[in-house]
Order: C-alpha cells, then sequence, then structure tokens
C-alpha cells in the first residue's frame, strides 16, 4: 500500500476539499466545521494536531496558530461515503469558536419564539484573544 493511498480513499469535492467535523473528546461536544485539502489533513497526521484550509483566506490554518487554541487530534474517522472527516480532539483553552465561546454551535433555534437564540457564553472576549 502506498504512503499516501489513505488520502486517496478521501473523497475530495470538485475544489479539492472535504468537510471536517471537530468533536472533543470526552464531553463529545462538536466544537466546529471547518474544511481540509490533501495538504491540511497530511499536516493533521503528520502534527497530531488540527490543520484546516482557509477557504477566506486560502491558505493552510494550523488551528490555534494565533489564538493559541491548538486542537490536539486522538482520531480521525471517515465517514461511510467516505466525504466527510470527524477529529476527535482535546481542545487547548477549551475556546474553539473566534467568538470566543466552547463551540461555534451556541445558537440554539427555540420553535416558541420561531428565533435562534444564543444559549452558551463567551467565554474570553475576541479581541482578548486576537491581537
Amino acid at each position: 500500500m502506498s504512503s499516501v493511498s489513505w488520502l486517496n480513499r478521501v473523497r475530495w469535492d470538485e475544489h479539492g476539499l472535504v468537510p471536517v467535523i471537530a468533536q472533543e473528546v470526552g464531553s463529545n461536544d462538536i466544537l466546529m466545521f471547518a474544511w481540509m485539502n490533501r495538504d491540511a489533513l497530511a499536516k493533521t497526521v503528520a502534527l497530531g494536531e488540527a490543520v484546516y484550509w482557509s477557504r477566506s483566506r486560502k491558505k493552510l490554518w494550523h488551528r490555534g496558530e494565533e489564538s493559541g487554541h491548538v486542537q490536539t487530534v486522538h482520531e480521525i474517522r471517515l465517514d461511510c461515503d467516505e466525504d466527510v472527516v470527524l477529529l476527535k480532539v482535546t481542545q487547548a483553552g477549551g475556546i474553539a469558536c473566534h467568538t470566543g465561546r466552547h463551540s461555534c454551535f451556541f445558537q440554539k433555534y427555540e420553535s416558541e419564539g420561531k428565533s435562534w437564540e444564543v444559549v452558551d457564553p463567551v467565554l474570553k472576549e475576541p479581541d482578548e484573544i486576537y491581537k
């Protein structure tokens, strides 16, 4: 088996990307959703830390490179269709979201008010994280 055959198993989209879900080890909280290209997934495996593809910046993004909120990867899974990656991670600092929250999924739909409600607190103000 070639050293890159595992990368060839991933069904990359037309842009060479695959969606990635970061899930916290222990709590099983879904922390964030992001994208990876081949280089990002290979670097994640090599480093043992999450490296994503930033579509807005058009470059690799080592999670925590600015904030210090690195994601240590414990396990990598590929879904049944081989087109979504799941990372099981430990989140340094407990903050995965650029809004300063534990998870990016901090808004909950409330059917009574037919609205999205913020249900998780800001743990640290973004301007204190990103200088």
